[in-house]
């Protein structure tokens, strides 16, 4: 599945019909805002270390390190790993280059959009291995309906959105796989604020700590 998520894939999506990107690029007014607001949300501090899992092409990573959060990045494609951002590219490794998915310990794993593009194997082998190496996690994840569909029929348009579920789901998901939810919203300010904005409960924002 990592080769569907190509140069294609990115820069020509909905020419291809891969997905909704299109010329995916740094935009520093956006992804800065995000970083700010994620530091606010999840109240971050310049000691804690927080992987992004699924990082693309590691502007995250950047933006976060901008201000002054000691982030990381990883992802399955080799495409955008080969293309990571220039500034954090020591920052940002290739899942299917390391013998483990999670390379070392972190205080944060962040995902934002990605769960959803997973099988269910390998979102048991995520949840169980980040459970000895990551103290909290945060997920932003669309939402799906009881019939099978997403909340926002735009998340429809990407092939590679396989796991449609719902909120009961991916929290029951959690706690079998040692993770407590520790705060649930439809909605954090300056986070995907175009579709919250538009669909009340189209997306989940999940903050999760480590079963004791």
């Amino acid at each position: 599945m990592s080769e569907f998520y190509d140069k294609d894939y990115y820069e020509n999506g909905t020419c291809t019909g891969k997905s909704c990107y299109v010329n995916y690029r740094w935009m520093p007014e956006l992804t800065i805002k995000l970083a700010y607001n994620l530091i606010r949300h999840l109240n971050l501090n310049e000691h804690d270390t927080l992987l992004d899992y699924g990082c693309a092409k590691g502007y995250l990573v950047k933006a976060l390190r901008i201000l002054d959060v000691d982030a990381f990045g990883c992802d399955s494609s080799r495409y955008a790993i080969n293309t990571v951002d220039s500034e954090v590219r020591d920052f940002c490794y290739n899942i299917e280059d390391r013998d483990n998915i999670i390379s070392q310990n972190y205080d944060w794993l962040m995902t934002k959009d990605v769960l959803e593009h997973m099988t269910e194997n390998d979102i048991d082998q995520l949840l169980i291995e980040s459970s000895k190496k990551v103290r909290k996690m945060f997920h932003v994840i669309p939402l799906g309906i009881k019939n099978g569909e997403f909340v926002i029929q735009e998340y429809h348009d990407d092939p590679s959105h396989i796991q449609i579920q719902t909120k009961k789901w991916w929290t029951e998901k959690f706690n079998n796989h040692g993770w407590e939810v520790v705060s649930f919203s439809y909605k954090v300010n300056g986070i995907k604020s175009n579709w919250t904005e538009k669909y009340e409960k189209g997306n989940g924002f999940f903050t999760l700590r480590r079963k004791k």
